[in-house]
C-alpha cells in the first residue's frame, strides 16, 4: 500500500465570508496542489473540504499522512466524534445538531477507504507544508472580496 502524505488548510475572511481551501499530495518526492473556495463558507467548512478533496484525488486506497492544524478535523476523525455523530443521526452527545454532516459524512466514507494516520500541527508555524496550503487557501478566499 502506497503511503501518501496529505497537508490541508482552510481560511476565511470572516466567518461566514470569502473562504478558501488548499491541499498538498505528497508521494515518492512528487508533490500535487489543490485548491478552491466559495463565496460565503465558514474556516470549518474550508477545513473540511480540504482534506476531502485531497482524499478524492486519490485513485487507491492508501495509507494517508494527514497534517492539519485544524483540531475540529483531527479531533472529529481520531476522536471518534464524528463516528459518533453519524450513528446518533448528526446529533452531539449533549443531543444539538452536528454541524456540517453533509461534509463530515462525505470526509467519513473517504477516510474509510484509507490507512488513516492523523497529526495536529500548530498553524502558522515551522511547517512549511501547512503554511503553504494556508497560502493556497488565503489566496482563493481573496478571489471572493470584492
Amino acid at each position: 500500500m502506497k503511503t501518501v502524505t496529505l497537508y490541508t488548510d482552510g481560511a476565511c475572511s470572516g466567518n461566514p465570508g470569502p473562504g478558501g481551501w488548499g491541499a498538498i499530495l505528497e508521494y515518492n518526492g512528487f508533490e500535487k496542489e489543490l485548491s478552491g473556495g466559495e463565496m460565503e463558507t465558514t474556516n470549518n467548512r474550508m477545513e473540511l473540504t480540504a482534506v476531502i478533496q485531497g482524499l478524492k484525488a486519490l485513485k487507491e486506497s492508501c495509507i494517508v499522512e494527514l497534517y492539519s492544524d485544524s483540531k475540529y478535523v483531527i479531533d472529529g476523525l481520531q476522536k471518534g466524534w464524528a463516528v459518533s455523530w453519524r450513528s446518533r443521526g448528526w446529533k452531539r452527545a449533549d443531543k444539538k445538531p452536528a454541524l456540517n454532516p453533509e461534509l463530515w459524512a462525505q470526509l467519513l466514507e473517504l477516510t474509510e477507504k484509507h490507512h488513516m494516520r492523523y497529526h495536529w500541527v500548530k498553524g502558522h508555524a515551522d511547517n512549511p507544508k501547512n503554511n503553504r496550503c494556508d497560502e493556497l487557501a488565503v489566496a482563493e478566499a481573496q478571489k471572493f472580496k470584492v
